[in-house]
């Protein structure tokens, strides 16, 4: 792999994590330091990004993580939501038994974190239910595109859940993909996830989402 590619891919991963924050400035001294290359695989591996849309260019020439506005983070995230669902489908057609196991035995694991509203336990452990289907999925593509949506919405779906107290019925909609996968019921399964995906599963939930986004967190 590339060293502008580890950097691109150690910034994403840092934005996925909230490490950084839309608005974070990007520094690009100590990325070449960490990495102990030039500025040259430093200036690619921003750039990709800012083609990608997930940096922008300050005046002074650096960058910081991208902000969304409120309609590009709904267009985002619905899409976020209809590319979870296909993978969901794709893994109920492709999944082995052993990999279904592992599933139920990860959503498990993962109880005690829901019953405690556990916040950042519980994004580690939903990720980690997530990519036992993205895996199932047998698609890379797929699963790179969704990780990189994931990755942009990151912050503002971890406030969600933060803000609304969404944990509880996150863990009631993985019991619902679950049952789909294990009946091979591939239409339930689509719907289960984009249900579960969505950031309101009604008027009143987006509405309260909406309301309780800090305001820092949006483009103007």
């Amino acid at each position: 792999m590339k060293i502008s590619d580890q950097i691109r891919q150690r910034i994403e991963t840092a934005i996925a994590s909230g490490e950084l924050l839309p608005g974070d400035a990007i520094d690009d001294a100590a990325l070449a330091s960490q990495h102990q290359v030039s500025r040259t695989p430093v200036r690619e591996a921003l750039l990709q990004l800012q083609a990608q849309g997930v940096l922008t260019s300050t005046p002074r020439g650096g960058c910081v993580v991208a902000k969304m506005n409120l309609q590009q983070l709904l267009s985002l995230w619905e899409l976020l939501a209809e590319l979870e669902g296909v993978v969901a489908r794709l893994a109920c057609e492709r999944m082995t038994n052993d990999e279904l196991k592992a599933l139920v035995k990860q959503h498990r694991s993962s109880q005690l974190l829901a019953s405690k509203e556990d916040v950042d336990g519980w994004q580690e452990a939903n990720l980690k239910f997530h990519e036992i289907i993205y895996e199932g999925a047998r698609n890379a593509f797929l699963r790179q595109e969704v990780l990189r949506i994931r990755s942009r919405t990151g912050a503002y779906r971890r406030h969600a859940f933060g803000a609304l107290g969404r944990i509880k019925s996150s863990y009631e909609q993985h019991e619902k993909i679950i049952d789909a996968l294990q009946k091979r019921d591939v239409t339930a399964a689509f719907m289960s996830m984009t249900s579960h995906m969505r950031p309101g599963r009604d008027a009143k939930t987006l509405n309260d989402f909406i309301v309780s986004l800090p305001r820092e967190l949006l483009a103007g």
